[in-house]
C-alpha cells in the first residue's frame, strides 16, 4: 500500500495521563518533551541509575525508577494512565523486551492506548520485503550480540508477537535508521517495508518520538504496525501523495 499521513496533531491535546517506559533514553526524552508540549501529565519509567538524565523535567513529570521489565514497577507507573509509550530494547539475554511488553500488556488500564517502538526487522504478517543488506545486518548483529550477551534481537521479535496477539489497543511503530537534527515534521508510513516511500531508510529521532506521541490520539493506527520514514527524505518526497 502507499504511504499514509499521520494526524495533524490538533486532536486530543491536554487532559491525558501517559506513561513513557524507557523515559531516560534519547527517544524517551524526546517523547516526554512532545507530551509535555501537548499538556499531558507524564509518568516516566527508567533505571534508577539513569534518573539523573531526566533532570531537565524536574517538577514537571513523575519518575518511577526501576527496571522496565519489573512488573511491580510497571504496575505502579501505568496505573490510571490513558496511554503508554514503550521503548522496546533487546538488552541482555534474559527476556528484557518480552518481559517489558508483557508487563505493560498485563498492567495497563483496560482500553488504554499502548504504543511500542521497534525496528524495521519486526514483521507482523510476513509481507515485508527486506534488502539483502538489511537481512545480513540483522542476522550478523543478532548472532554477535547474543554471543556477547549484549542483546537478543529474537526476544524483541517475541515481544512484538505477544503484542500482536493481545486484545489491547496497540500500535507498534517500526523505525528506520535514526539521526539527530531539527524536526522535519510527522513521518510518513507504510504497512510494509519494501514500499518505495521508505527507501531512504532514515528518520530524525525527534520525529520518531513525535509519531509515537501522535499515535496516542490517532485511532487509525490501532492494530497497525507502521514502518516510518522521515518526511523530508528523498523517498518520502518522491512518493508523496498528491495534495
Amino acid at each position: 500500500m502507499g504511504a499514509r499521513e499521520g494526524t495533524d496533531g490538533t486532536a486530543g491535546r491536554g487532559g491525558l495521563r501517559i506513561c513513557v517506559v524507557g523515559a531516560s533514553g534519547k527517544l524517551g526524552r524526546y517523547m516526554v518533551r512532545h507530551a509535555l508540549e501537548r499538556g499531558y501529565e507524564v509518568v516516566g519509567v527508567c533505571r534508577e541509575r539513569s534518573v539523573g538524565k531526566l533532570e531537565e523535567f524536574a517538577g514537571r513529570i513523575t519518575v518511577v525508577p526501576g527496571a522496565t521489565d519489573d512488573r511491580e514497577v510497571i504496575a505502579r507507573a501505568v496505573a490510571g494512565c490513558d496511554g503508554v509509550l514503550t521503548v522496546l530494547v533487546p538488552w541482555g539475554v534474559r527476556g528484557y523486551s518480552s518481559g517489558t511488553a508483557q508487563a505493560v500488556l498485563d498492567h495497563a488500564p483496560a482500553g488504554a492506548r499502548l504504543v511500542f517502538s521497534c525496528g524495521w526487522h519486526i514483521t507482523r504478517d510476513g509481507e515485508d520485503r527486506y534488502t539483502l543488506r538489511l537481512r545480513a545486518f540483522v542476522r550478523a548483529f543478532g548472532l554477535l550480540a547474543r554471543l556477547a550477551r549484549i542483546a537478543d534481537v529474537d526476544d524483541q521479535v517475541e515481544a512484538c508477537r505477544r503484542i500482536f496477539a493481545s486484545g489491547t489497543r496497540w500500535t507498534v511503530v517500526r523505525g528506520s535508521d535514526l539521526e539527530e537534527g531539527e524536526s522535519q515534521g510527522l513521518p510518513v508510513w507504510s504497512r510494509h517495508v519494501g514500499d518505495p516511500v521508505l527507501a531512504s531508510n532514515l528518520t530524525r529521532r525527534v520525529d520518531f518520538a513525535l509519531f509515537m506521541v501522535e499515535a496516542l490520539t490517532d485511532d487509525a493506527l490501532v492494530h497497525e504496525a507502521p514502518a516510518i520514514v522521515g518526511r523530508g527524505t528523498a523517498s518520502a518526497r518522491a512518493h508523496a501523495r498528491p495534495a
